[in-house]
């Protein structure tokens, strides 16, 4: 069965940081992309980033880049989201997602929100002013 369970959410205010982290189980780790996608209240799903665990390949929402950084352990079958520099429109519940793809395809948003195998439950990240 697959899982991917998310974690590390919680309430900051802006500027601060958190890391959110994705277990996964029920798959060989380095054949799927791992990431996440976001929603917040009365918003549309915004992929968030993405990362292809064989191929390194890596993708962040402009709105996220230079704050937000994806990274993986392999030994863990864990993929994090370090997430600094936090602002209020961050705020919003933060789902683990991912595919079956061990090549070097470049996920981008639309892929997260409509192409992915694989969502877990979010986690919920809210930032403060």
């Amino acid at each position: 069965e697959v899982q991917l369970q998310a974690s590390g959410g919680g309430s900051v205010q802006a500027g601060e940081s958190l890391r959110l982290s994705c277990a996964v189980s029920g798959f060989v780790f380095d054949d799927y992309a791992i990431g996440w996608l976001r929603q917040a209240p009365g918003k549309e799903p915004e992929g968030v980033s993405c990362m292809g665990s064989r191929s390194g390949i890596i993708y962040y929402a402009d709105s996220v880049k230079g704050r937000f950084t994806i990274s993986s352990d392999k030994a863990k079958n864990t993929v994090y989201l370090q997430m600094n520099s936090l602002k209020p429109e961050d705020t919003a519940v933060y789902y683990c997602v991912a595919d079956h793809n061990s090549g070097s395809y470049y996920y981008a948003s639309w892929d997260l929100l409509h192409g992915m195998d694989y969502r877990g439950k979010g986690t919920l990240v809210t930032v403060s002013s």
